[in-house]
C-alpha cells in the first residue's frame, strides 16, 4: 500500500521522462500501478513503498548514462566552491612535504568543490578518479599555513579504500 510523503519525488518523474520516454502508460505496465499513482510519485503527494527500490534503481541506472553523468556534472558544477560531496581517503600513502616523504597514518576527510565533484561525475576510469581525488588532497594540503604547491601527482593512495559521502 502505498502512503502519503512530504518531500522530493524520488525520481519518479525522471524514470518516467527518461526511461520511459515521457509515457506514464509504459511506466504504469512496467509497475504494475494506476497512471494516478505515478502521477502522485511524481508530484511527491505519494510514496512508493512496494516499489521504491526499483524506482531508486532506475533513477541511479539513468545517472550512470553518458548523458545522466553530465547532467549530474552541469548540476555539481554550479555548487561553487562547496558541493555537499565528500570524500574519505583511507590512509594516504605517500607524498612529499618540503623534500621529505609523508605518511598519513588516518584517514583524510575531503569536502569536495563542485568542480572537483562534477569532474567526478564525468570520470570514465580509475586514472580519473585518481586525479579527482588527487587534485583534492592537493587543494586540502596547500590550504595549510608554510606549505603549498603540491599537485595531484604529488599523492598516491588505495582507490580500494575510497569513499564518497
Amino acid at each position: 500500500m502505498e502512503h502519503a510523503q512530504q518531500g522530493p519525488e524520488l525520481g519518479g518523474g525522471q524514470v518516467r521522462d527518461c526511461k520511459y520516454g515521457g509515457n506514464t502508460k509504459a511506466m504504469v505496465a512496467a509497475y504494475g500501478v494506476s497512471p494516478r499513482m505515478v502521477q502522485r510519485w511524481i508530484d511527491g503527494s505519494r510514496h512508493p513503498t512496494e516499489h521504491v527500490d526499483k524506482l531508486q534503481r532506475e533513477a541511479v541506472e539513468l545517472q550512470t548514462t553518458e548523458r545522466g553523468r553530465e547532467r549530474k556534472a552541469k548540476q555539481l558544477a554550479q555548487r561553487g566552491t562547496v558541493s555537499g560531496i565528500g570524500a574519505r581517503v583511507g590512509r594516504t600513502v605517500t607524498f612529499e612535504i618540503r623534500g621529505s616523504d609523508a605518511v598519513r597514518a588516518r584517514d583524510i576527510h575531503l569536502n569536495l568543490s563542485g568542480e572537483l565533484a562534477a569532474a567526478l561525475a564525468v570520470a570514465e576510469d580509475e586514472d580519473e578518479v585518481r586525479r579527482v581525488i588527487g587534485q583534492a588532497l592537493a587543494d586540502c594540503f596547500n590550504g595549510g599555513a608554510g606549505y603549498g604547491g603540491f599537485s595531484a601527482d604529488d599523492f598516491d593512495f588505495d582507490p580500494d579504500d575510497l569513499d564518497l559521502n
